[in-house]
């Protein structure tokens, strides 16, 4: 969807879908292809997967527009990924519990956090494109308060994810140490915006396992 942008932004333009390495024909079937697996799995999991999974199909291909007409780019994306806790509840429990909304509105604002700050590296690239990025449109200063705001607003939503299943100690900790691992990340890239990539891959690439990690730990002492 984004070739035609990303083949004019020198981050971007050496990526497989943009210099030929992948073709168009291919990147079109590869997609279809799995659209519709997806559609057919889902089927077969129990009636409310296969409800939501058109639903969920149109935010998972569509969140590429929207940075051409709407600064909510970033929340889209982070929606993008949030899904995935509500799928795996639709999948495994058939239904979508309170827990389960809390756990994934914090992936939601988690990953709109880091999209906003991400979003800082191609801030004149999209002011000269037009594109509705929260940088491009309201400056840096707006974009760094706002990651903080949605990273802050992230873990209270993790809380009540934990209070709501009545998570113990280690989950608790996981909480503690997810909130050191954001803290880091701003820290970073607040220093310098060079620090971005360093910042995904040191901190923000890891906070999903090191949560998952302390939540079974939870799970697992509270039934051993």
């Amino acid at each position: 969807v984004d070739r035609d942008i990303d083949k004019d932004n020198p981050r971007t333009k050496n990526r497989p879908s943009v210099d030929g390495r992948i073709s168009v024909k291919g990147m079109v079937i590869f997609s279809v292809s799995n659209a519709l697996l997806f559609v057919v799995v889902s089927y077969f999991i129990n009636p409310l997967a296969f409800k939501l999974s058109l639903p969920f199909l149109i935010i998972l291909g569509g969140y590429s527009y929207f940075k051409r007409f709407s600064s909510l780019a970033h929340f889209i994306v982070g929606l993008a990924l949030g899904l995935a806790p509500i799928a795996g509840s639709v999948a495994v429990l058939g239904d979508i519990p309170l827990w389960n909304v809390f756990l994934a509105l914090g992936v939601m604002l988690w990953v709109a956090g880091f999209d906003l700050l991400y979003s800082l590296q191609d801030m004149e690239f999209d002011k000269e494109r037009g594109l509705f990025s929260i940088p491009s449109k309201l400056g840096e200063k707006w974009c760094l308060n706002l990651s903080r705001l949605s990273h802050f607003v992230a873990l209270m939503c993790w809380l009540c994810f934990v209070r709501c299943y009545h998570g113990g100690l280690f989950a608790y900790l996981g909480l503690g140490v997810s909130a050191l691992i954001l803290l880091y990340e701003q820290i970073l890239v607040a220093r310098d915006y060079k620090n971005i990539p360093k910042a995904f891959f040191v901190s923000n690439g890891y906070l999903g396992v090191v949560f998952f990690i302390f939540i079974v730990l939870d799970v697992g002492f509270k039934h051993a």
